[in-house]
């Protein structure tokens, strides 16, 4: 049985967090190695020492998506990225002081 930061038992399927990143993912594996209990996530599909993940509420975990009938332009996403990158400091917010 692996148990997290705070003593929760953690089971494959939870979601969790890894409390030095904030890493979320899904849990995909759990093993235990030298009395150390590991735990796997889809995310990063990297091992984790259960005690430093915590396991996650329902009202923690935050699903984003696009529905499959949505399309995404990604050429006007390029744009707006071009956009950010060539905008010029002219408000003066900037400036040193002396």
């Amino acid at each position: 049985m692996a148990l997290d930061a705070r003593g929760k038992n953690i089971s494959i399927d939870n979601h969790i967090r890894y409390v030095d990143t904030g890493t979320v993912g899904e849990v995909v594996d759990i093993k235990t190695e030298n009395e150390i209990d590991w735990v796997k996530i889809d995310k990063t599909n990297l091992w984790y020492d259960a005690k430093l993940v915590e396991l996650l509420d329902e009202k923690d975990i935050k699903i984003s998506f696009t529905p499959a009938d949505e399309d995404i332009d990604v050429e006007a996403l390029k744009d707006k990225a071009t956009e950010f990158e060539n905008m010029d400091s002219i408000s003066g917010g900037a400036e040193g002081g002396g």
